[in-house]
Protein backbone atom coordinates (compact mmCIF):
# COMPACT_ATOMS: atom_id res chain seq x y z
CA UNK A 1 0.00 0.00 0.00
CA UNK A 2 1.15 3.48 -0.78
CA UNK A 3 1.40 6.60 1.59
CA UNK A 4 -0.17 9.78 0.71
CA UNK A 5 1.77 12.57 -0.18
CA UNK A 6 1.08 15.72 -1.79
CA UNK A 7 0.68 15.83 -5.34
CA UNK A 8 3.61 17.64 -6.00
CA UNK A 9 5.95 17.12 -3.33
CA UNK A 10 9.36 16.44 -5.41
CA UNK A 11 10.37 13.46 -3.46
CA UNK A 12 7.07 12.02 -5.25
CA UNK A 13 8.83 11.87 -8.87
CA UNK A 14 11.80 10.12 -7.22
CA UNK A 15 10.29 7.47 -5.19
CA UNK A 16 8.22 6.94 -9.05
CA UNK A 17 11.13 6.23 -10.60
CA UNK A 18 12.27 3.71 -8.14
CA UNK A 19 8.79 2.09 -8.60
CA UNK A 20 8.16 3.01 -5.14
CA UNK A 21 4.16 3.25 -4.44
CA UNK A 22 3.26 6.70 -3.50
CA UNK A 23 -0.47 8.22 -3.63
CA UNK A 24 -2.11 11.74 -4.52
CA UNK A 25 -4.53 13.22 -2.44
CA UNK A 26 -6.83 13.01 -4.53
CA UNK A 27 -6.66 9.48 -5.70
CA UNK A 28 -6.13 8.09 -1.86
CA UNK A 29 -9.27 10.12 -1.11
CA UNK A 30 -11.73 7.36 -2.73
CA UNK A 31 -10.22 4.57 -1.02
CA UNK A 32 -12.69 3.66 2.07
CA UNK A 33 -9.95 2.93 4.47
CA UNK A 34 -8.39 4.88 8.13
CA UNK A 35 -5.11 5.62 6.76
CA UNK A 36 -2.18 6.22 9.50
CA UNK A 37 -1.90 9.82 10.31
CA UNK A 38 2.40 10.48 10.66
CA UNK A 39 4.09 13.59 11.42
CA UNK A 40 7.78 14.17 10.26
CA UNK A 41 9.58 17.20 11.89
CA UNK A 42 12.48 17.65 9.34
CA UNK A 43 15.39 19.43 11.64
CA UNK A 44 17.80 18.83 8.67
CA UNK A 45 19.21 21.87 6.41
CA UNK A 46 18.35 20.11 3.22
CA UNK A 47 15.01 19.24 3.88
CA UNK A 48 14.05 17.37 0.04
CA UNK A 49 16.78 14.31 0.91
CA UNK A 50 15.36 13.85 3.96
CA UNK A 51 11.94 13.71 2.49
CA UNK A 52 13.21 11.26 0.75
CA UNK A 53 14.87 9.23 2.78
CA UNK A 54 12.45 8.67 5.02
CA UNK A 55 9.24 8.34 3.22
CA UNK A 56 11.35 5.72 0.66
CA UNK A 57 11.92 3.71 4.36
CA UNK A 58 8.03 4.33 5.05
CA UNK A 59 7.13 3.81 1.79
CA UNK A 60 7.56 -0.49 2.27
CA UNK A 61 4.15 -1.69 4.21
CA UNK A 62 0.90 -2.20 3.71
CA UNK A 63 -0.32 0.29 5.22
CA UNK A 64 -2.23 3.74 3.60
CA UNK A 65 -0.35 6.45 5.18
CA UNK A 66 -0.96 10.35 5.14
CA UNK A 67 2.48 12.14 5.44
CA UNK A 68 2.37 15.63 7.24
CA UNK A 69 5.57 17.61 6.89
CA UNK A 70 6.18 19.80 9.76
CA UNK A 71 8.21 22.94 10.32
CA UNK A 72 9.89 23.72 13.86
CA UNK A 73 10.25 27.55 13.16
CA UNK A 74 9.52 29.91 9.99
CA UNK A 75 13.28 30.96 9.66
CA UNK A 76 14.25 29.40 5.79
CA UNK A 77 16.64 26.83 5.59
CA UNK A 78 19.74 27.71 4.01
CA UNK A 79 19.47 24.21 1.44
CA UNK A 80 15.71 24.57 0.68
CA UNK A 81 13.86 26.69 -1.52
CA UNK A 82 11.06 28.74 0.52
CA UNK A 83 8.69 27.87 -2.10
CA UNK A 84 8.87 24.25 -0.98
CA UNK A 85 8.93 25.03 2.85
CA UNK A 86 5.92 27.24 2.02
CA UNK A 87 4.09 24.37 -0.17
CA UNK A 88 4.90 21.42 1.76
CA UNK A 89 5.29 22.15 5.37
CA UNK A 90 3.12 22.80 8.10
CA UNK A 91 3.57 25.49 11.38
CA UNK A 92 3.83 23.41 14.28
CA UNK A 93 1.01 25.33 16.02
CA UNK A 94 -1.50 24.86 12.78
CA UNK A 95 -1.32 20.99 13.24
CA UNK A 96 -1.17 21.19 17.50
CA UNK A 97 -4.75 20.17 17.42
CA UNK A 98 -4.38 17.46 15.71
CA UNK A 99 -3.61 13.86 17.24
CA UNK A 100 -1.30 11.33 15.22
CA UNK A 101 -0.50 7.66 14.64
CA UNK A 102 3.42 8.23 14.61
CA UNK A 103 5.63 10.97 14.50
CA UNK A 104 9.55 11.07 13.01
CA UNK A 105 11.63 13.81 14.77
CA UNK A 106 14.72 13.90 12.43
CA UNK A 107 18.71 14.85 13.78
CA UNK A 108 19.92 18.17 13.17
CA UNK A 109 23.52 19.60 12.62
CA UNK A 110 23.99 20.55 16.52
CA UNK A 111 26.63 18.91 17.71
CA UNK A 112 28.30 21.42 19.86
CA UNK A 113 25.40 23.40 21.50
CA UNK A 114 24.09 22.66 24.40
CA UNK A 115 20.43 22.12 24.54
CA UNK A 116 19.76 25.39 25.74
CA UNK A 117 21.43 26.87 23.40
CA UNK A 118 19.86 25.91 20.70
CA UNK A 119 17.62 28.37 18.91
CA UNK A 120 14.56 26.61 19.01
CA UNK A 121 14.86 24.45 22.05
CA UNK A 122 11.48 25.53 24.29
CA UNK A 123 9.50 24.85 20.56
CA UNK A 124 11.64 21.73 21.06
CA UNK A 125 10.62 20.48 24.24
CA UNK A 126 7.01 22.12 23.95
CA UNK A 127 6.71 19.81 20.69
CA UNK A 128 8.37 16.25 22.70
CA UNK A 129 5.73 16.99 25.46
CA UNK A 130 2.92 17.79 22.97
CA UNK A 131 3.61 14.49 21.41
CA UNK A 132 3.09 12.45 24.76
CA UNK A 133 -0.52 13.57 24.52
CA UNK A 134 -0.94 13.63 20.75
CA UNK A 135 1.00 10.81 19.41
CA UNK A 136 0.51 6.75 19.75
CA UNK A 137 4.68 6.16 18.98
CA UNK A 138 7.32 8.66 18.97
CA UNK A 139 10.67 7.92 16.71
CA UNK A 140 13.70 10.24 17.72
CA UNK A 141 16.50 10.00 15.04
CA UNK A 142 20.03 11.05 15.75
CA UNK A 143 20.78 14.45 17.46
CA UNK A 144 16.56 14.76 18.20
CA UNK A 145 17.04 11.13 19.99
CA UNK A 146 19.84 12.24 22.24
CA UNK A 147 17.79 15.52 23.06
CA UNK A 148 14.87 13.45 23.83
CA UNK A 149 16.50 11.01 26.42
CA UNK A 150 18.07 14.47 28.28
CA UNK A 151 14.50 15.78 28.45
CA UNK A 152 12.31 13.15 29.39
CA UNK A 153 14.96 11.66 31.82
CA UNK A 154 17.72 14.04 32.20
CA UNK A 155 20.31 11.95 31.05
CA UNK A 156 23.03 14.40 28.98
CA UNK A 157 25.00 13.09 26.46
CA UNK A 158 28.99 13.73 26.65
CA UNK A 159 30.70 15.35 23.30
CA UNK A 160 33.66 13.18 21.61
CA UNK A 161 36.78 15.03 21.04
CA UNK A 162 36.44 12.88 17.42
CA UNK A 163 33.47 12.83 15.25
CA UNK A 164 31.91 9.00 15.23
CA UNK A 165 31.26 8.55 11.64
CA UNK A 166 30.83 5.46 9.10
CA UNK A 167 28.98 2.23 9.29
CA UNK A 168 29.74 0.35 12.27
CA UNK A 169 28.04 -3.60 13.69
CA UNK A 170 25.68 -3.62 16.13
CA UNK A 171 24.50 -6.40 18.56
CA UNK A 172 20.77 -7.37 19.05
CA UNK A 173 20.06 -7.19 22.79
CA UNK A 174 16.39 -8.35 23.00
CA UNK A 175 15.08 -10.16 19.86
CA UNK A 176 12.05 -11.06 21.50
CA UNK A 177 11.10 -7.20 21.18
CA UNK A 178 8.31 -6.56 18.18
CA UNK A 179 10.84 -3.79 16.72
CA UNK A 180 13.59 -6.33 16.18
CA UNK A 181 11.86 -9.19 14.58
CA UNK A 182 13.46 -10.13 11.81
CA UNK A 183 16.72 -9.00 12.63
CA UNK A 184 19.75 -10.60 11.86
CA UNK A 185 21.81 -10.90 15.32
CA UNK A 186 24.41 -8.69 14.09
CA UNK A 187 23.39 -5.75 11.64
CA UNK A 188 25.12 -2.56 10.12
CA UNK A 189 24.05 1.25 10.33
CA UNK A 190 25.39 4.16 9.96
CA UNK A 191 26.63 7.12 12.22
CA UNK A 192 27.51 10.48 11.91
CA UNK A 193 27.90 12.37 15.60
CA UNK A 194 29.83 13.79 18.34
CA UNK A 195 27.55 12.96 21.27
CA UNK A 196 27.06 9.47 22.69
CA UNK A 197 25.24 8.59 26.07
CA UNK A 198 27.32 5.14 27.52
CA UNK A 199 24.85 2.16 28.44
CA UNK A 200 25.71 2.26 31.83
CA UNK A 201 23.36 5.61 31.81
CA UNK A 202 20.53 3.47 31.16
CA UNK A 203 21.18 1.40 33.97
CA UNK A 204 18.59 2.98 36.60
CA UNK A 205 16.02 3.98 33.92
CA UNK A 206 13.26 1.14 34.54
CA UNK A 207 10.91 2.74 31.83
CA UNK A 208 13.42 2.26 28.85
CA UNK A 209 15.10 -0.99 27.46
CA UNK A 210 18.40 -1.11 25.01
CA UNK A 211 17.26 -3.09 22.09
CA UNK A 212 20.72 -3.12 20.03
CA UNK A 213 23.96 -1.87 21.00
CA UNK A 214 27.41 -1.72 19.66
CA UNK A 215 31.05 -1.64 21.22
CA UNK A 216 31.98 1.28 18.68
CA UNK A 217 28.99 3.14 19.24
CA UNK A 218 27.24 2.68 22.09
CA UNK A 219 23.60 1.96 22.77
CA UNK A 220 22.05 2.17 18.97
CA UNK A 221 18.34 1.39 19.62
CA UNK A 222 16.45 2.34 22.73
CA UNK A 223 12.76 2.05 23.57
CA UNK A 224 10.05 2.74 26.40
CA UNK A 225 8.47 -0.09 27.85
CA UNK A 226 4.93 1.76 26.52
CA UNK A 227 6.41 1.37 22.96
CA UNK A 228 5.31 5.08 23.00
CA UNK A 229 8.99 6.63 22.47
CA UNK A 230 11.93 5.09 20.50
CA UNK A 231 15.51 6.27 20.42
CA UNK A 232 17.70 5.77 17.32
CA UNK A 233 21.12 7.12 17.78
CA UNK A 234 22.17 6.71 14.25
CA UNK A 235 21.00 7.59 10.76
CA UNK A 236 19.44 3.91 9.22
CA UNK A 237 17.51 6.33 6.56
CA UNK A 238 20.93 7.45 5.07
CA UNK A 239 21.24 7.05 0.98
CA UNK A 240 24.61 5.40 -0.01
CA UNK A 241 26.24 8.19 -0.59
CA UNK A 242 24.89 10.54 2.13
CA UNK A 243 28.33 9.72 4.19
CA UNK A 244 29.99 10.48 1.27
CA UNK A 245 28.43 13.92 0.38
CA UNK A 246 29.67 14.70 4.17
CA UNK A 247 32.57 13.78 3.75
CA UNK A 248 33.91 15.90 0.66
CA UNK A 249 31.73 18.66 1.70
CA UNK A 250 34.15 19.08 5.02
CA UNK A 251 36.84 18.28 2.85
CA UNK A 252 36.17 21.38 0.49
CA UNK A 253 35.23 23.69 3.70
CA UNK A 254 38.79 22.89 4.95
CA UNK A 255 37.68 20.60 8.40
CA UNK A 256 40.15 17.74 7.59
CA UNK A 257 37.79 15.67 8.65
CA UNK A 258 37.93 11.69 9.29
CA UNK A 259 37.38 9.32 6.68
CA UNK A 260 33.83 7.38 7.79
CA UNK A 261 34.99 3.87 8.96
CA UNK A 262 34.16 0.83 7.17
CA UNK A 263 32.20 2.83 4.58
CA UNK A 264 34.78 2.95 1.44
CA UNK A 265 36.21 -0.10 0.70
CA UNK A 266 39.48 -0.12 2.99
CA UNK A 267 38.54 3.07 3.99
CA UNK A 268 40.07 4.58 1.27
CA UNK A 269 37.80 7.03 -0.63
CA UNK A 270 39.07 6.89 -3.80
CA UNK A 271 37.59 3.29 -3.66
CA UNK A 272 33.76 1.86 -3.83
CA UNK A 273 31.29 2.35 -0.61
CA UNK A 274 30.21 -0.85 1.22
CA UNK A 275 26.78 -0.22 1.58
CA UNK A 276 25.38 -2.74 4.48
CA UNK A 277 23.11 -0.88 6.06
CA UNK A 278 19.55 -0.49 3.72
CA UNK A 279 17.75 -3.74 4.55
CA UNK A 280 17.92 -3.19 8.14
CA UNK A 281 17.23 0.39 7.89
CA UNK A 282 13.85 -0.41 5.85
CA UNK A 283 12.83 -3.27 8.31
CA UNK A 284 13.60 -0.74 11.40
CA UNK A 285 10.41 1.52 10.18
CA UNK A 286 8.43 -1.45 9.22
CA UNK A 287 8.74 -3.16 12.38
CA UNK A 288 7.99 0.61 13.97
CA UNK A 289 4.99 1.03 11.81
CA UNK A 290 3.41 -2.33 12.52
CA UNK A 291 4.16 -3.18 16.07
CA UNK A 292 4.72 0.48 17.67
CA UNK A 293 2.42 2.17 15.74
CA UNK A 294 -0.53 0.24 13.62
CA UNK A 295 -0.85 -2.56 16.28
CA UNK A 296 -1.43 0.03 18.90
CA UNK A 297 -3.05 2.88 17.72
CA UNK A 298 -6.99 3.48 18.58
CA UNK A 299 -8.97 3.66 15.14
CA UNK A 300 -10.18 7.05 16.34
CA UNK A 301 -7.48 9.10 17.58
CA UNK A 302 -9.08 11.38 19.26
CA UNK A 303 -9.39 8.70 22.11
CA UNK A 304 -5.45 8.38 22.60
CA UNK A 305 -4.88 8.47 25.70
CA UNK A 306 -2.08 10.40 27.39
CA UNK A 307 1.53 9.15 29.21
CA UNK A 308 4.13 10.90 30.96
CA UNK A 309 7.48 9.79 31.88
Amino acid sequence: MPIRIPADLPAQEILNGENIFVMDMMRAAHQDIRPLEVGILNLMPNKIETEVQILRLLSNTPLQINIDLIRIDNQAPKNTPKAHMDAFYHAFDDVADKRYDGLIVTGAPLAHLEYEDVKYWDRMTTIMDWARRHVQSTMFLCWAAHAAIYHFYGINRRLREDKLVGVFSHRVQDDKNELMRGFDPQFDAPHSRYGEIPASAYDDVEELEVLATSAHTGPYLIASLDKRLVFVTGHPEYDPDTLEQEYWRDVQAGLAPKVPQHYFVNDDPSNDKNVTWRSHGTLLFTNWLNYFVYQNTPYDLNTLSSSSS
